[in-house]
C-alpha cells in the first residue's frame, strides 16, 4: 500500500491531473475531450497541468488537414537549449555572421497562449547577437517533449495519425537525419472537440484502439490551474495567462470553480482552495467531502510515479471479480447496439482493462480490485472505442424488425448508454 503522505496529495488532484496521472503510471496515452468553443482553454489547461503538477515538459501540435510529417517530427521537439556565451571579439570569428541568418524558435499559440515548437532547422541561439561563436561550444541534439498535447489530432491526414501510432507503440520517431526517442517520463493526449461526449473520435482505428483511455471534460466542471492563475493575477493586479488584466477575470461565473472528479473517485475528502469536492470511496459509497482544507499546491514527482506502478503491478484480481470483468466485456461485445466485427471490444482493450483497474486500486489505497473499480475502469476503456450499429446492421433486422423501430431505437444511444446497460445487466460479485 502506498505511504498516506502520497495517498494525500494525490487525493487534491483534479480529474485532468488524475487521468494524466493513470496514463504515466501505466506508460500510456490517453484521449481528452470538451465542448467546441472550449478546446484552447482545455489545452492550456492540460499544459499548466503538465508543468505544475508533473513538472514536465510539453509542447502543443496543432493538427491540420495540411499537417505533413516533417512539421509533426518539428513540433513535438523541444527547443534546444542556448550554447553558453562566450566573449569572443569579432577578429578571433573572421567574417560576422548576420542575425537575418539565423533560424529562431518559433512561437505559435491560441487565444494569447504561449506555446513553443522547435524549429525545424533548429536554434542557434541568440539570435540577436550578430556574433555567434561556433568555436568550441557542444552542440545539443533535440529531444522530444515529455508531453506533446495533439489538438485535433482527428483532422490531421491519416499518414500523421499513422506516425503517431508507431510513436506511440515504438517511444521513436524516425526524420529524416536521425531518430528521436522518447523520455522516460512521456504522455501523449489526443485533445479534441466532442459535443456532450457524444462517440466518434475521427481517428485511424488502430490509434483509436490504441490510446488507454478516454475523458470528456465537462467546462461546467471548471479549470483549476487556470482559475489559480487568475486569482493570483487578481491579487498581485497583473495579468493572467491569457493576457487579460484582472479585474477582467472577476465576473467568471462563481460555479465553474468547482472540480467534480469524473476520471476516478477516491476515498479520502479534500476541499481545495474552497472548492468542495464529492467522490466515492473505494467500496463504492459515497462522503461529504467536507473535513479537510488544503491550499498547498498538489505535485507529483517521478518517484511518486515509479511507486505507484509497483503498486499497482502487485495488486491481487480474485477469481469472482476476474469473473466479473469478463462478464462485461463478453456482454459489451453481444449488445445490440454495438457494431458487430469485433473493432469495439478489443483484445487490447480488455489488456487495458485489467492495467486500469489495478492502478485505480492503488491510488485507493487497496491492495486489491474491487467490483466498483471494475465498473469505474469500463467507463474509462470503452467510450472511445464502442461503435454503434447502424440501423442496417443491427442483428434484429435479420429476423425482420421494422427499420422505423430500430432506427428510434438507435436514436440517441451512446457509448455510455450502452456501458451503463451492461453495468446494470451483469451482476457483480458479493
Amino acid at each position: 500500500m502506498a505511504d498516506e503522505h502520497l495517498l494525500h496529495r494525490i487525493h487534491g488532484l483534479g480529474d485532468l491531473d488524475l487521468a494524466a496521472l493513470l496514463c504515466l503510471v501505466s506508460r500510456e496515452h490517453c484521449i481528452i475531450s470538451t465542448e467546441p468553443g472550449e478546446l484552447d482553454t482545455l489545452t492550456e489547461e492540460l499544459r499548466l497541468v503538465a508543468t505544475q503538477t508533473f513538472h514536465l515538459q510539453p509542447v502543443v501540435v496543432d493538427c491540420t488537414p495540411h499537417t505533413t510529417l516533417d512539421d509533426l517530427a518539428a513540433s513535438i521537439q523541444l527547443p534546444s537549449p542556448k550554447p553558453p556565451s562566450q566573449s569572443l571579439s569579432p577578429g578571433a570569428l573572421g567574417t560576422p555572421r548576420s542575425s537575418s541568418s539565423v533560424s529562431p524558435l518559433r512561437r505559435r499559440g491560441t487565444e494569447g497562449s504561449s506555446y513553443f515548437h522547435h524549429s525545424r532547422h533548429g536554434s542557434y541561439g541568440n539570435s540577436n547577437n550578430a556574433f555567434t561563436p561556433t568555436i568550441g561550444t557542444a552542440t545539443t541534439q533535440p529531444r522530444i517533449a515529455n508531453v506533446i498535447l495533439a489538438r485535433n489530432l482527428d483532422r490531421a491526414p491519416k499518414d500523421v495519425q499513422i506516425q503517431c501510432l508507431e510513436l506511440l507503440r515504438t517511444r521513436r520517431i524516425l526524420t529524416r537525419t536521425s531518430v528521436q526517442t522518447a523520455p522516460k517520463q512521456f504522455l501523449f493526449v489526443a485533445v479534441l472537440e466532442s459535443a456532450n461526449g457524444a462517440s466518434g473520435t475521427g481517428l485511424v482505428s488502430h490509434l483509436n484502439d490504441f490510446f488507454y483511455v478516454s475523458h470528456w471534460h465537462d467546462p461546467e466542471d471548471g479549470f483549476v490551474h487556470l482559475e489559480d492563475e487568475e486569482e493570483d493575477a487578481e491579487e498581485q493586479g497583473g495579468r493572467d495567462s491569457y493576457g487579460r488584466d484582472g479585474g477582467e477575470t472577476a465576473s467568471l461565473d462563481s460555479a465553474s470553480s468547482v472540480v467534480r472528479r469524473s476520471i476516478v473517485e477516491l476515498p479520502s475528502p479534500r476541499i481545495d482552495r474552497g472548492r468542495s469536492v464529492h467522490g466515492m470511496q473505494g467500496d463504492g459509497t459515497a462522503y461529504d467531502g467536507s473535513s479537510s482544507i488544503s491550499t498547498t499546491p498538489v505535485s507529483v514527482s517521478e518517484s511518486d510515479i515509479a511507486s505507484l506502478a509497483q503498486l499497482a503491478r502487485q495488486i491481487n484480481l480474485d477469481i469472482e471479480v476476474l469473473r466479473y470483468q469478463m462478464n462485461i466485456v463478453s456482454f459489451l461485445r453481444m449488445h445490440r447496439a454495438v457494431a458487430p466485427g469485433g473493432g469495439s471490444v478489443t483484445p487490447l482493450a480488455t489488456k487495458h482493462f485489467t492495467q486500469l483497474a489495478k492502478c485505480l486500486a492503488a491510488v485507493h489505497g487497496l491492495d486489491y480490485v474491487t467490483p466498483s473499480l471494475i465498473g469505474l475502469a469500463a467507463k474509462k476503456i470503452y467510450p472511445h472505442r464502442l461503435q454503434i450499429v447502424t440501423p442496417e446492421q443491427e442483428r434484429s433486422m435479420q429476423w425482420g424488425s421494422s427499420r422505423t423501430a430500430v432506427e428510434a431505437l438507435l436514436e440517441s444511444v451512446g457509448p455510455e448508454d450502452v456501458i451503463e446497460d451492461v453495468l446494470a445487466e451483469v451482476m457483480a460479485p458479493l
